[in-house]
């Protein structure tokens, strides 16, 4: 299965990682919800399975965009989101900038 295949793409049987995505400020008006579920192997998968989700709100994109990412309670930092592997009941925070530093 390629990196970025999601639920949608994946055939029946196939161990997909299941998680939660969950957005804190800009990111969670942007969305419209404080979290919800991915089902995607990584990073990469998981933001653009929520892309499709939100195609009607330009603003999430544009936020997405800014943010940054913790998978599991670690800084995604500057790698790759392909590489990024997700695991099975594993958590995504969308960080987007704050003010203030």
């Amino acid at each position: 299965m390629a990196a970025t295949e999601t639920a949608e793409q994946s055939a029946p049987g196939d161990p997909v990682p299941h998680g939660t995505i969950r957005y804190w400020a800009a990111a969670k008006a942007a969305a419209g919800t404080a979290e919800e579920p991915y089902r995607a192997a990584t990073l990469a998968g998981a933001l653009a399975e929520a892309r499709r989700r939100h195609r009607g709100q330009p603003e999430f994109g544009r936020v997405l965009e800014r943010s940054s990412f913790l998978v599991d309670g670690l800084s995604v930092g500057t790698r790759d989101h392909e590489g990024v592997q997700l695991a099975d009941g594993g958590t995504v925070e969308v960080l987007p900038p704050f003010a203030g530093g």
